[in-house]
């Protein structure tokens, strides 16, 4: 999962995905960990060594006040948006040697494990817009469920 995700530039990948009926999911937050080309905001040097498997992953708790990022995601390419999310999550799961942890994450990396555990739960990232901008999106996110879309990676489209 680590090298499709690194092959579509993604910073996380759940298994639902890549269509494995599995709870998993792989981050790797290390490109966000700086921005060398933006002196105003110089990145997360935190997500440095963000790189992880999470196995039957389970949010215990999501804290602090929402605060709004511009997420996308592999699964609907070319569609940005900003996005509210508590800005701290407590998440038990096992890694790849099936120890459990149970651990805080604050800022981007809460937020890429929230991302990446909606997938879980059968959520995208525009189940969180206002109705307004889900309507102004509408025909490009239909397009993509056509598999009418231009994206850098292979996709695989799943007929309903």
């Amino acid at each position: 999962m680590f090298e499709t995700m690194y092959n579509a530039s993604g910073v996380g990948l759940a298994a639902p995905q890549v269509g494995m009926n599995i709870r998993m999911f792989v981050v790797d937050g290390s490109p966000m960990a700086s921005d060398e080309d933006d002196e105003e905001e110089p990145g997360n040097p935190e997500l440095l060594d963000f790189k992880k498997v999470f196995i039957n992953p389970e949010i215990i708790e999501e804290t602090g006040e929402p605060w709004a990022f511009e997420e996308g995601c592999l699964s609907i390419p070319g569609i940005r948006a900003d996005v509210f999310r508590p800005e701290q999550v407590r998440i038990r799961y096992r890694d790849v040697d099936w120890v459990e942890h149970d651990e805080v994450y604050t800022g981007i990396a809460a937020r890429i494990i929230q991302h990446e555990y909606d997938h879980l739960e059968g959520k995208l990232f525009v189940d969180y817009l206002p109705t307004l901008k889900k309507q102004m999106l509408k025909k490009k996110l239909t397009n993509i469920s056509k598999g009418i879309v231009d994206a850098d990676y292979k996709m695989k489209f799943h007929q309903r």
